[in-house]
């Protein structure tokens, strides 16, 4: 029985970096992965796509031939891939057992209310695949209070549509740093806890009229009265809080998608999701997995994730570069445009593992190394005892 994940999200939610990362880092610990590519609108693709959408449809030619528009056209593209689903099922039977990432298109209506996309997805079970949605959301929507309790609204509604397992992931969660100061720790906005603390903020700034938090609503005091104007929007606002806490579904994984340690702690996720870290058929070694789920694995909650991101950016920075010194793998800076990884412009302490990455001793690389090792003994009957 194969196993998928479905990447949806919003525009500019970084669904094609990460299939591209995703694809790179499965590479590095030796499962095999293909790429599937549903978006008619995507036209580059930075990852090797094993069967593309535009190959039966594209945008231009619906555009063109039905005098629909962008978004019209991507729609009627998957209404035809919906009555078309064969040429679908036909390209994934060349796959095997292959792990499978499909790239969703961007416009939220696919995925909130508009059937075809959802159609395709259960047909797609019939077909024997094991799917876990990943819903991207870029870590932006924490900067505005607004745009967090839309973010909220949008992936309570997304769960309902699907009706599959389901993961919501902050993307970017490094860039936090370059955002204002957030009134809440990480784990406020990862855990989705108590809302109404949220709403003197969102209060703020829907009378204030200045986007996202500031140093006073940084600051302020939740539990105090608030003395300024009221938003007209109390009202909706209270409505909404509501809805989302009376549902208790949402709540957001992070990634930062160069860092090794963050794409396997959400891997991991999305495996005891899927059922992967679980399977005994082929394509889900279970041995392998028994060594990646183990206790002392490498894990990363939002405490982490804040001190990693957030409060000791740069002194943590500073340990992982002395560490690849120490171990002589520190390359020379004016040659980071030839470091593998997902993007030439990053420094190779963020860089996802490649199979010719040089691990040395470095203690992050621990678990692929030894999944590796696994991985080259799946045949020989070989059990793991854990001690």
């Amino acid at each position: 029985m194969p196993f998928a994940q479905l990447v949806i999200g919003p525009p500019g939610s970084g669904k094609s970096t990460y299939c591209d990362g995703m694809h790179q880092f499965m590479a590095a610990i030796e499962r095999k992965c293909s790429v599937v590519n549903l978006d008619p609108a995507n036209d580059h693709t930075s990852y090797p796509t094993a069967l593309d959408v535009r190959d039966l449809v594209t945008v231009d030619d619906i555009m063109e031939q039905e005098a629909l528009g962008p978004n019209g056209g991507v729609l009627y593209a998957l209404e035809e891939l919906e009555q078309n689903f064969e040429w679908l099922a036909e390209g994934l039977k060349e796959l095997g057992d292959d792990y499978v990432l499909f790239d969703c298109p961007g416009q939220v209506e696919l995925f909130t209310h508009h059937a075809s996309l959802r159609n395709i997805f259960l047909r797609l079970q019939k077909l024997g695949y094991r799917l876990v949605v990943v819903h991207l959301t870029d870590s932006i929507v924490l900067s505005r209070p607004s745009l967090y309790v839309s973010s909220l609204l949008l992936a309570l509604r997304s769960m309902l549509q699907m009706d599959l397992p389901h993961l919501n992931v902050l993307t970017k969660i490094d860039n936090l740093r370059n955002y204002p100061n957030l009134p809440f720790n990480l784990d406020y906005y990862t855990e989705v806890q108590d809302l109404n603390y949220l709403l003197p903020h969102l209060n703020q700034e829907q009378t204030s009229g200045i986007p996202g938090p500031t140093a006073d609503s940084a600051s302020m005091d939740v539990d105090g009265d608030h003395d300024g104007p009221t938003s007209k929007f109390a009202a909706l606002n209270q409505a909404i809080v509501e809805l989302v806490e009376e549902f208790a579904l949402v709540g957001f994984e992070t990634l930062a998608v160069e860092d090794k340690k963050s794409m396997m702690t959400l891997l991991r996720a999305i495996d005891r999701a899927g059922g992967y870290a679980f399977g005994g058929t082929e394509g889900a070694n279970e041995t392998v997995w028994q060594l990646a789920t183990r206790q002392d694995a490498v894990t990363m909650d939002a405490r982490d994730v804040q001190e990693r991101w957030l409060d000791r950016r740069e002194e943590m920075d500073e340990e992982e570069r002395k560490a690849w010194e120490e171990e002589g793998g520190a390359p020379d800076a004016s040659k980071n445009g030839n470091n593998e990884g997902l993007d030439s412009s990053h420094a190779p302490k963020d860089e996802l593992p490649t199979k010719n990455t040089v691990s040395g001793d470095d203690d992050d690389m621990d678990d692929l190394e030894e999944m590796r090792k696994f991985m080259e003994k799946k045949n020989s009957d070989i059990k793991m005892v854990k001690k």
